[in-house]
């Protein structure tokens, strides 16, 4: 086992980043997260707590695994100009200053990030949930409790009726397969964000939603917001007096240019404890992360 003790870079909380982290692959109980890593291409399990001084101590049976973990709970990753920038913005200021330990944590594999793009679309964040955790636990071996996390091999080798058997619809099957079949997910990492979400919005079934949900949870990139997220056209309802749409919700992001992944997450996360102007008069969508 190989341990370090890690001072995060800006303001970190572990209970607060990792508070719905919990899925088939990991799981967060009593303030440690113990998680299944895909490292070089082997399985390993990782181990992860906040000690009071605020550093975070990261276990793995590898030297690569304690990275990849550094990765999942985006320690290094310092958001001080995000919170800076946003202190006193009208919607963000009170979710900024009350969550400003706050980082949304990513997934082990980039796979893991495209299936859970296309088990969220069009429906309520716990359901998704569900159906992820479903697929996941169905195709990916377990240990001590803890499933794999998916890779593009474990998604290719699927035929489409197998993960519509699962749940998932059938067009969003067929497009995930053939995706994983044709790409490797993991190669988007070297490449710019840009880039990335050109590849992936030329798949047909792949759109801004889906490419924001891989660009954060998958790639750790802040620059694409969740446009078309459901709780945020709720949001975005609320705040306008109407119903509202995808394109409403591209408005609402905008502001926040290269930070518009992070205030997604801010905003449904503080919308969800009533810090975004409105929602103690509203129905508070779900938090995504």
């Amino acid at each position: 086992m190989v341990e370090a003790l890690v001072r995060p870079a800006g303001p970190y909380s572990l209970a607060l980043s990792a508070r719905r982290a919990s899925d088939a692959t990991r799981t967060f109980r009593d303030g440690v997260l113990r998680a299944s890593l895909i490292v070089d291409g082997r399985l390993e399990r990782g181990v992860a707590w906040q000690v009071p001084d605020g550093r975070v101590v990261l276990q793995a049976q590898s030297s690569d695994g304690v990275e990849r973990l550094r990765f999942v709970l985006a320690v290094d990753d310092d958001h001080t100009p995000f919170l800076r920038r946003f202190a006193d913005d009208h919607l963000l200021g009170g979710a900024v200053r009350e969550l400003r330990g706050f980082r949304p944590v990513r997934l082990a594999t980039v796979a893991q990030s495209l299936l859970r793009a296309f088990c969220g679309q069009l429906i309520d964040t716990t359901t998704a949930r569900r159906l992820e955790q479903k697929i996941v636990r169905a195709i990916t071996p377990a240990a001590d409790g803890l499933h794999a996390p998916p890779t593009v091999a474990d998604l290719a080798r699927l035929a489409p009726a197998d993960l519509r058997r699962l749940g998932l619809h059938a067009r969003r099957a067929a497009a995930l397969v053939r995706i994983c079949r044709s790409l490797d997910l993991e190669r988007l990492r070297r490449a710019p964000t840009d880039a990335v979400a050109a590849r992936l919005e030329r798949e047909r079934g792949v759109g801004p939603w889906s490419v924001g949900v891989v660009c954060l949870e998958g790639l750790g990139r802040t620059e694409r917001g969740l446009v078309g997220d459901l709780g945020l056209i709720k949001l975005c309802s609320v705040l306008r007096g109407r119903r509202a749409d995808a394109a409403d919700t591209a408005e609402l992001l905008a502001p926040y240019a290269e930070w518009s992944g992070l205030a997604s997450v801010y905003l449904l996360y503080g919308w969800s404890r009533r810090l975004v102007p409105g929602a103690a008069a509203a129905e508070t969508p779900r938090a995504a992360a």
